[in-house]
């Protein structure tokens, strides 16, 4: 089995493809203890570094809205 790719250097989507292949595989309940114990791991991380990308993401657009200076303009809500 190769090292797996280092999540830092990874984008949103390869991040979050990732992800989905280590939710079905845990859903399937195929994999041995000690695997999906990794798994899950691995899995946690990916989603951490979502999270980051997506509230990174969310930051710069309200940075381009605000930047934008049009009267009355107010910051994107994201839920």
């Amino acid at each position: 089995m190769s090292e797996p790719a280092d999540i830092t250097a990874m984008t949103f989507e390869t991040a979050l493809s990732e992800l989905e292949q280590i939710v079905a595989k845990l859903e399937s309940g195929q994999a041995p203890l000690e695997d999906s114990i990794r798994m899950y791991e691995r899995g946690a991380a990916l989603k951490a570094h979502c999270e980051a990308r997506l509230a990174a993401a969310r930051l710069r657009v309200e940075k381009i809205v605000m930047g934008a200076g049009a009267p009355g303009v107010e910051p994107a809500e994201f839920s």
